[in-house]
């Protein structure tokens, strides 16, 4: 997600031309974009990290459930 904020300010810092930013080539944005894009795309699949943080999600949401149900007293 950083990687994301920082090509949004990258592109526009450069679209509004604001200080040193005026004179980055877009390519250098554009191959942040294609980073963005493979990581999110195929590495993070490919090492798993896309279901380890869905099965954190749903591990949290369990614990919650029987918090509240145990403490119904």
């Amino acid at each position: 997600m950083p990687l994301i904020i920082v090509i949004v300010l990258l592109s526009l810092l450069r679209y509004l031309e604001i200080g040193p930013f005026a004179s980055i080539s877009w390519g250098w944005i554009a191959g942040l974009f294609i980073v963005a894009f493979v990581w999110f795309e195929f590495l993070e699949k490919m090492f798993g990290l896309d279901k380890r943080k869905a099965h954190e999600q749903l591990e949290e949401m369990r614990k919650e459930r029987v918090r509240k149900t145990f403490n119904k007293k």
